[in-house]
């Protein structure tokens, strides 16, 4: 059965065959703009104010960390229909089929942590909507909710991403309205002084948000068809993302920038207040719900991948099916509802600076990635060999994985995390660069070092059987 007819995703890990793409461009910005239009963008940015930004300064901060970051990640978005294959698979072209685990358990974790503190938000929206008191059912309801679209995959993930992005235009478009109405934004944004730390600490959110979307990105773009261009991936990405996540952080910075703002303490029940209660608060919550919704069956669809992924680098598959993937999508979202039952509010504080500080690992991963595949082997893979050990990328390539490591390491003195401050960063006055780094050192020394070392392919080397509409489209993204 083939994936463009069948309910159920058939495909998982292997290269998706011309004959099989679909779709335009225009469901990448559909998915990215309903999936960062949600309320975690909005704390993300009420955060840049709490940090001690003014507003205004706080959202200019962000724009620039959302631009910078929202490039990188669209980058890995283009390689989707060059290639075809889930993101994290690709990378084995730069880390060797088992050694790419190494930032794969990481990738992992990080989602999880994502996914339970997303679902005890969401919960509490659908516990608003059915008039539920106990946590338990929102959270199971919208675990529930998450495992069905991400077990059907693909297809009905870019469904839900262009209903997010309606209903979270209406909404947002309403609660903007309000904060100008209620409680005067544009003062909010008036006799804006500046502060360099937190205006710095503005853009690594900013920044850090878009680069948490690097290792799966390419995840939702490989059925595209081989010949689009890779210019209008990009760009449809990178619009969808920056501008709903832009919203999202701005209406986070001007609500938190309200006098004895209570959003903080009360997101949810905050929102469907200002919204004005009632009626009009149940569809708040809705929008809340499908955003969410979105974000989390990324985050469940890209994790079980990711699971597949390091799996598979023992075992050798090249293949795996529908039941398997199944399987692991439900394992990754009962974990995730697990933690969030049983987490209290100081530990989802603590997780959530446990999640953060490991945004370190992404910074190096993305820089390695996109040297290799843009500047070093210029868009050439052998795609059977990111199967076998024994191949063209072998199970370690040495010179990645130490450049990862040094990436990770070179970031620590620079790091301004409330689990850690580096000594670096206290005389940066505690601004946050650690992001910069990790992506321009260990992108230049693996530019050098892959350059001397890697031997790719004359052009892009398909699977055995498959047709080559990808190979021969190679010249026309060109």
């Amino acid at each position: 059965m083939a994936a463009t007819t069948s309910t159920v995703e058939r495909r998982s890990i292997e290269f998706v065959p011309s004959s099989e793409r679909h779709g335009g461009v225009t469901q990448q910005f559909t998915l990215w703009f309903g999936a960062t239009l949600q309320i975690t963008a909005v704390v993300d940015g009420a955060l840049a104010v709490v940090f001690g930004a003014h507003a205004l300064w706080a959202i200019i901060g962000l724009l620039l960390g959302n631009l910078f970051g929202g490039a990188v990640m669209a980058l890995h978005s283009a390689q989707g229909p060059k290639l075809g294959l889930p993101q994290m698979i690709s990378s084995r072209a730069q880390f060797g089929v088992i050694g790419a685990a190494l930032p794969l358990v990481l990738v992992v974790l990080m989602y999880l942590g994502f996914a339970s503190t997303g679902t005890v938000l969401s919960g509490q929206a659908i516990n608003r909507i059915l008039h539920v008191d106990a946590p338990w059912v929102g959270i199971v309801v919208f675990g529930l909710l998450t495992f069905v679209v991400a077990a059907v995959g693909y297809r009905w993930i870019h469904g839900l991403g262009r209903i997010a992005t309606v209903l979270g235009m209406l909404g947002f478009a309403w609660i903007t309205i309000r904060i100008f109405t209620v409680y005067d934004g544009a003062h909010l944004l008036a006799d804006a002084t500046f502060g360099a730390v937190p205006f710095l600490l503005a853009i690594a959110l900013g920044a850090g948000w878009q680069l948490t979307f690097g290792p799966y990105v390419a995840d939702y773009s490989r059925y595209l068809p081989a010949d689009t261009p890779a210019r209008r991936t990009f760009t449809a990405t990178f619009a969808g993302s920056v501008l709903g996540s832009m919203w999202a952080m701005t209406i986070g910075a001007l609500l938190a920038s309200i006098p004895h703002s209570s959003f903080l303490d009360n997101q949810v029940g905050f929102v469907g207040e200002l919204a004005g209660g009632g009626l009009i608060a149940l569809v708040i919550y809705l929008v809340i719900v499908s955003g969410k919704l979105t974000i989390n069956t990324l985050n469940a669809y890209g994790g079980a991948m990711t699971m597949l992924t390091t799996v598979t680098g023992f075992s050798r598959r090249s293949v795996v099916r529908p039941a398997l993937r199944l399987v692991f999508v439900f394992t990754f979202l009962a974990l995730s509802v697990v933690i969030a039952l049983a987490a209290s509010a100081d530990f989802l504080d603590n997780f959530k600076n446990f999640v953060l500080l490991l945004l370190m690992v992404f910074t190096p991963w993305s820089a390695i990635n996109l040297v290799d595949f843009y500047l070093v082997s210029r868009e050439r893979v052998d795609i059977p060999a990111l199967y076998d050990p024994k191949g063209r990328y072998g199970a370690f390539d040495v010179p990645a994985l130490v450049t990862y490591v040094i990436g990770i390491l070179v970031q620590i003195p620079f790091l301004a995390q409330s689990m850690y401050t580096g000594p670096l960063t206290k005389m940066l006055g505690g601004a946050d660069v650690s992001w910069i780094v990790g992506l321009v050192v260990p992108g230049a020394i693996f530019l050098v070092w892959g350059r001397a070392t890697r031997r790719p392919p004359e052009r892009t080397i398909l699977p055995e059987g498959a047709d080559d509409g990808a190979a021969d489209a190679e010249e026309v993204r060109r």
